[in-house]
């Protein structure tokens, strides 16, 4: 895992204490594009669930979890795919 990758994690565990918690890497499948790095860590999926959700439309969990990533969406994160659901929620 690159260190864009860990401070995702970190990041969200620290804001959301998830319950559940599946980033990938999706950079290889956008080699090439606009955005896209050598090194990849461009383009991610961010599954998470966490009791903060409950209750708040789709759009506002996610721009809950766009706040806690602020800084690396204004740099190295190119796209940021969210899945935010709450306990108990079907993925």
């Amino acid at each position: 895992m690159g260190a864009i990758f860990e401070t995702i994690h970190d990041k969200l565990t620290a804001a959301f204490s998830p319950t559940r918690l599946e980033i990938q890497d999706d950079s290889d499948r956008h080699a090439g594009h606009a955005g896209a790095t050598p090194g990849g860590e461009s383009h991610f999926n961010v599954l998470i669930e966490a009791a903060a959700f409950a209750g708040a439309p789709k759009v506002a969990r996610q721009r809950m979890v766009y706040k806690a990533l602020a800084e690396e969406l204004n740099g190295p994160i190119h796209a940021l795919s969210v899945k935010a659901l709450a306990p108990g929620e079907p993925s």
